[in-house]
């Protein structure tokens, strides 16, 4: 599993401007990949973020840079994309990806990549923080783009 050896993060998210980005497709994952953002922003003193719904994954790329040209100091991009028997796949995970690493070089601002691209249902549930989840990658998410932004600090 990807998640085996993952470091635990230690991020100081306090004074910082937090944008959340969700998507709205497959909620009860993605609801979850917000829990675990929240969580840790939470923990790590941050209480003050500010969450964004949008439709897919294919729109979090222009949120994000919404988000970046609003003084964000960090974004995070939460959603999940289940390979399906058609292309469309593919075409949203790379417009996703590309997108959302031009905003962050672009706007130099840290974007957390919590967008599970996965092959079945069953492999997004055990990366979306739930209970009998064996990673939690809102979470993870957070504490990437948090330390990030503490380095830029």
């Amino acid at each position: 599993m990807s998640g085996a050896g993952a470091p635990k993060i230690q991020i100081d998210a306090s004074g910082l401007a937090v944008t959340v980005i969700v998507t709205t497709w497959h909620t009860q994952i993605t609801d979850a990949l917000l829990a675990g953002a929240e969580r840790a922003l939470k923990a790590a003193g941050n209480d003050i973020y500010s969450v964004v719904r949008v439709p897919g994954a294919f729109e979090l790329p222009l949120a994000a840079q919404w988000a970046a040209q609003e003084g964000a100091d960090a974004i995070i991009a939460l959603g999940v994309v289940i390979r399906g028997g058609t292309p469309h796949f593919e075409y949203v995970c790379d417009s996703a990806t590309q997108g959302l690493t031009r905003v962050q070089l672009d706007h130099d601002v840290p974007v957390g990549f919590g967008l599970l691209t996965v092959d079945t249902e069953q492999q997004a549930l055990d990366r979306a923080g739930l209970a009998d989840s064996t990673e939690d990658k809102g979470a993870e998410a957070v504490e990437a783009a948090i330390a990030m932004a503490r380095l830029r600090a």
